[in-house]
């Protein structure tokens, strides 16, 4: 498999219920990584938002008019203490399971830095699971390194 064909483009609403399928395979993916994930009903995004949001720009990856890859850039502002007024989020990270492996996450990380630098951004930040090791290559391969780690503690268990 390769990424001959590959269109990257901004999102559609028309594109709403297959994101929000995609939405489903990611948390799928990742309820292994955090118990805490509903069973049901769960949800990361506001994807009608970060469609329509201007500070905000959502992309697919298609492949022969399938979308196979999604990622977003978000401006937010920064924590008071750091030298950066903003920084680009970027999150739904997400490349369906056949695609993997073909360089089509840094595809989709290119387009969305470029993105931010264009609106003046200089400074990104994602979330990634500290056991999602595939995930964690990827994004330092890309060039991103650990800043922070959450720490978490469940007392119901």
């Amino acid at each position: 498999m390769n990424l001959d064909g590959l269109v990257v483009r901004t999102a559609r609403i028309e594109d709403y219920d297959t994101l929000m399928k995609l939405e489903q395979k990611l948390i799928d993916a990742e309820r292994p990584l955090n118990a805490s994930l509903k069973k049901e009903s769960a949800y990361y995004y506001n994807i009608e938002k970060l469609i329509f949001d201007q500070s905000s720009r959502l992309i697919v990856g298609e492949i022969s008019g399938v979308i196979v890859a999604t990622g977003y850039i978000q401006v937010r502002h920064s924590k008071p203490a750091l030298e950066h007024e903003y920084h680009g989020y970027l999150g739904f990270m997400y490349v369906a399971e056949e695609y993997r492996g073909l360089g089509l996450n840094k595809v989709i990380l290119q387009d969305l830095v470029r993105w931010g630098q264009s609106q003046g951004i200089s400074d990104f930040y994602l979330d990634v699971y500290a056991e999602n090791n595939s995930a964690i290559r990827a994004y330092e391969k890309f060039g991103f390194k650990s800043s922070l780690l959450e720490m978490k503690l469940d007392t119901k268990l």
